[in-house]
Order: structure tokens, then sequence, then C-alpha cells
């Protein structure tokens, strides 16, 4: 593990607004970048009443005014959204205003339901162009051509390093054809992890972005004092998921003692395979759960997330983490 980093999706608890949930987002970039993480990315989602980041480019922008060096990026754009130029202009712009420090991470799905895809994108097109769109996106920032009928500016000779993400063997095998670095999605969907990350590693073609392969992958994280104190604080995130995937979605729910009084058995079932990629407990717990986790998929990169209902326990989270993470890197450095 090279580096370990940071995935927020702007959470708005129960009981807060999504202007309370942006300024806990700067809070958390701050301490990121004061505790060692490497990079903070946040994500597109849409029509989602416990997710504020839907402006992404936006957020990225706040984030990156409010810190000093840690790289700040999308985790994703969800590209098939959005016309390429218009990324590529967001973010070369992003990346003249902070430069060296801004990721764009690309992702294949909507981010959303089909009825708001819809409405952002007005016209749905039949057919998946997402490698194309890639291709085209990189185009736009490579070096300045111009001949070029149509340039992104700002944006071309920015070179913003572009990632793909996924949770299934499509985006790794896009990935390894392109020779970009590749980030699982294994926070929420692990079930193609171990393969997909093979997939990428064998079939990887050395580009002029990358010489080998570069892997991340996504885990949770809860810590607290004491494991019976992180359970109960991981309830919030479960109870979010179980009603997202129920077709409730809302706010993030404040944490309950017993979590199966509120979620059916089968659902919650679903809930714990989906969160299994996930380190949960004290500070000895996380570290053992983190270090089995390592130790299994070999990342070269490990992007940690989490939602807590309240912004002192997540901070305090993500702080414990980082010690964590930063002695089991100089652990493997070693």
């Amino acid at each position: 593990m090279h580096h370990f980093s940071l995935l927020d999706l702007s959470p708005v608890p129960e009981g807060s607004s999504t202007a309370e949930a942006l300024a806990n987002t700067v809070a958390l970039a701050q301490l990121a970048e004061a505790s060692g993480y490497h990079r903070f990315w946040l994500a597109e989602h849409h029509n989602m009443p416990g997710i504020a980041s839907a402006a992404t480019p936006i957020v990225i922008g706040h984030v990156a005014a409010a810190t000093k060096t840690i790289r700040v990026g999308a985790g994703g754009i969800m590209l098939p959204n959005h016309a390429p130029l218009i990324v590529a202009e967001q973010f070369g712009t992003l990346e003249t205003l902070y430069p060296g420090r801004i990721d764009l991470g690309l992702g294949r799905a909507p981010g959303t339901d089909m009825a708001t895809a819809r409405a952002l994108r007005r016209h749905m097109a039949p057919e998946d162009s997402f490698p194309q769109d890639v291709v085209e996106l990189i185009g736009y920032l490579g070096e300045t051509a111009e001949a070029r009928a149509v340039r992104a500016i700002p944006g071309e000779g920015t070179h913003v390093p572009v990632w793909i993400l996924g949770s299934s063997l499509f985006g790794a095998q896009l990935a390894a054809y392109l020779g970009l670095p590749y980030a699982f999605a294994s926070h929420f969907a692990p079930a193609l992890l171990e393969e997909a990350l093979e997939t990428y590693r064998a079939t990887f073609r050395p580009s002029r972005f990358l010489a080998q392969p570069y892997a991340m992958l996504a885990a949770g994280v809860c810590a607290a004092d004491t494991d019976a104190e992180a359970r109960r604080l991981r309830t919030s995130q479960m109870l979010a998921f179980a009603r997202l995937r129920s077709g409730q979605p809302g706010k993030l729910p404040r944490p309950v003692d017993d979590i199966t009084a509120h979620v059916p058995g089968p659902v919650l079932a679903g809930v714990e395979q989906a969160l299994s990629i996930s380190a949960v407990g004290s500070r000895a717990t996380v570290r053992r759960q983190l270090t089995a986790i390592l130790d299994q998929y070999r990342p070269d990169e490990v992007l940690v997330t989490g939602m807590i209902h309240d912004p002192a326990a997540r901070l305090k989270s993500f702080a414990i983490a980082a010690e964590v993470l930063a002695d089991l890197a100089q652990a493997k450095a070693a």
C-alpha cells in the first residue's frame, strides 16, 4: 500500500441541512489533510436527500479552496450524465485553479434512478458509449492542438489524472486496456472485487499514464473507542443502505441500539454482504480487520469511507483510521 485516502459523500444527517453537510465535508477534508490522507474524493449522486455532493465539481472546488496540499477529486463523475467536453472544462478549470491537486475518477453508472437519469440527460442514448467518451475526455485534457475544431479551454494541456471506477469486470478491462489507474467500489459492491483486480493486473497494458497497474480498493470504516460504540454508530449507514435498497432513500438516520428491530432479516443480510469490505470497531479491531483486507487484496492504495450521524464522531473515526493506516503503511514499507 503506497497511500491511503478518503471518500466522502457529504452525508446529510437527520435533523441537519445540506448547508451543514457541506460544512462538515470541509471540516473532514481539513482533518484528512492534517492526518496524512493522500486524496479526498467526492462522489456524484442525484435525487438523494441524504447526499449533498450532487454538484460534485463545485464541492471539489470548495474543498480545494479550504485545504492546501491534499489531492481533491471525484470518485466519481458519472460520465453518462455529461458531455465529455463539459467535464474536461470543469476539471481543467479546477486543475488551473489548484495545480497538481485534482483527480478525475469516471464511473459508468448514472448514480441515480432512471427517472432522474432522464432528467439529467434529457435524451437517453440506447448505446453504451462510455469507452469512447473516456477517450474523448482524455483527448481534451491532453496537449494543445490548435488545429482541432473543438478544444477544452481551460482543460487542454492540464493532464488531469483520470481513473476508471467500477464494481464489475467491465471497468477493470477498460482501465487495463487504456493503461489507467483503477478503483473498485468494494465499499458497497464487493462481489467481484478479487476477480476484477486479477483481471486488471493480468491484462494491464503500459501507457503514457502508467508503466504498471495501480489499483485502489474502497473499504468502509467506522472506528470508535470501543467495538460496541463503533457497531452502534455504524447502524446509521446500515439503515440508510437498507432504506435505499427498499426504494425509500432519505437523510442519514440516527443510530439505533438494535438494528434487527428496524430491518428485516433478509434485507439486513443483503446489507451486511454489500458492506462486508469494512473495518468496524476499536482501534485494535480496525487495525486487525484492515490488515486482513490489505493482505488478501494487496491494493496499491486504499480508499476509506463511512457515514456516521454525529459529525464529531465521524471526525474521530477517520482520525483513528488514519493512525492505523499510517502504521500499516509504514510497516509494509519497512
